[in-house]
């Protein structure tokens, strides 16, 4: 089956921020679009774009808005960053039975195509990566630091498995791939952008971490979209599936380390860049207390910790890949992108450094944060004996 202006779209987590922008992307593209999603859209739709709101944990919910359709989009997860990752059970539920949920369905309904949006995470765990393939093996499940990472393989493996299965409706089978982006920027996005932003208003940015030369990527939203319409098109006949059964690592292309790439933000927003470097295993250590410290007390002050053990390594540690298999079969081509859209963002609404003699929010929590750094660095040196 080849792709047509008039077939239907549906994407699991329509209503995030990746979600939005691929379906509006979609809508001017002439595709008729359904957002499922638990939550409302993040940001305003045109009229035209169907949102049903569902749980894609609930399999009834998710075979009766997957019928008619030509071809799923599957966004949905949950767990990314921050205490979220720290609920295993939702985790689990979201990113595992969701999955098979949508792949049950699809064969059920003899929809022909599915696209999964996965992560890095499926082959990275804190080791060095520098230049990698998609030839590189599943990270091996015991050893991901995080469940997110470890449901977020589990269910990529299941949506690869499933290319080839032949449909229980209609003819054919069903064609399946999976993109794995970097961490993903751009105006309006509202995961982590704006966590970041608050640490940097409330004085917590003080510093960075691991090596100077360590080097990650980021994608800016329009290239993920872009990434995603090509790698659809590529499950389709008039592509010969190219795509079926494949993985791709998807990123601007552009590999820089995570503290220098946010500088502009930073600056942009009137502050200071932290010149004070930390070793990676002292900050590794203090993200490990605090998930302990969430596992006690999260059942009755569930506080977003500021930093987990995965997000210390995400950021901190080296690891990029190539796109050659992404621009040789899909076509993708990255475009020049930049924070100047975001800084922009965040200023129309209100952020950025405000002129004041004496900030006691910003006083407090540099006394909290030098009382943390100074308990985590006593209880990491190792103990002298007498």
């Amino acid at each position: 089956m080849e792709a047509s202006a008039t077939e239907t779209i549906l994407i699991t987590g329509g209503g995030g921020y990746l979600g939005c922008r691929l379906g509006c992307t979609l809508h001017k593209m002439g595709r008729k679009v359904i957002l499922f999603d638990i939550h409302n859209p993040i940001q305003q739709v045109p009229d035209a774009v169907v949102f049903i709101k569902g749980d894609i944990c609930n399999y009834s919910e998710v075979e009766a808005v997957l019928r008619n359709v030509d071809c799923v989009f599957h966004l949905a997860s949950y767990g990314m960053s921050g205490r979220e990752q720290l609920n295993k059970k939702l985790i689990e539920d979201v990113n595992v039975k969701g999955t098979e949920h949508v792949i049950q369905t699809c064969l059920n309904n003899g929809i022909p195509r599915l696209l999964y949006t996965s992560t890095y995470n499926v082959v990275f765990g804190g080791q060095v990566i520098k230049n990698g393939d998609e030839s590189l093996p599943y990270l091996p499940l015991h050893l991901h630091p995080d469940h997110y990472s470890r449901t977020k393989s589990l269910a990529e493996m299941k949506v690869l498995e499933a290319n080839g299965t032949k449909l229980k409706k209609g003819i054919g089978v069903l064609q399946t791939c999976s993109l794995r982006p970097a961490g993903i920027y751009g105006p309006g996005e509202q995961r982590h952008l704006p966590r970041i932003v608050s640490y940097i208003e409330n004085g917590l940015f003080k510093f960075v971490y691991g090596a100077a030369d360590s080097l990650v990527e980021f994608v800016h939203v329009d290239n993920l979209v872009s990434a995603h319409i090509l790698a659809s098109g590529a499950l389709t006949g008039g592509k010969n599936h190219i795509a079926g059964g494949q993985a791709y690592f998807i990123s601007d292309g552009k590999p820089v380390n995570n503290f220098e790439f946010f500088r502009p933000l930073v600056e942009g927003l009137g502050y200071k860049h932290p010149t004070i470097r930390l070793p990676l295993r002292l900050v590794y250590f203090f993200a490990f207390l605090t998930e302990i410290i969430h596992f006690c007390v999260g059942r009755i002050y569930n506080f977003q910790p500021f930093l987990t053990r995965t997000e210390v390594y995400k950021t901190g540690v080296t690891h990029y890949f190539s796109l050659q298999k992404a621009r040789k079969e899909l076509g993708y081509n990255p475009q020049e992108q930049s924070l100047i859209e975001v800084v922009k963002w965040f200023k129309n609404r209100g952020h950025g450094r405000k002129i004041s003699r004496f900030n006691i929010k910003c006083f407090i929590w540099d006394v909290i944060f030098l009382m943390l750094l100074s308990a985590v660095i006593m209880s990491w040196l190792p103990v002298v004996s007498a």
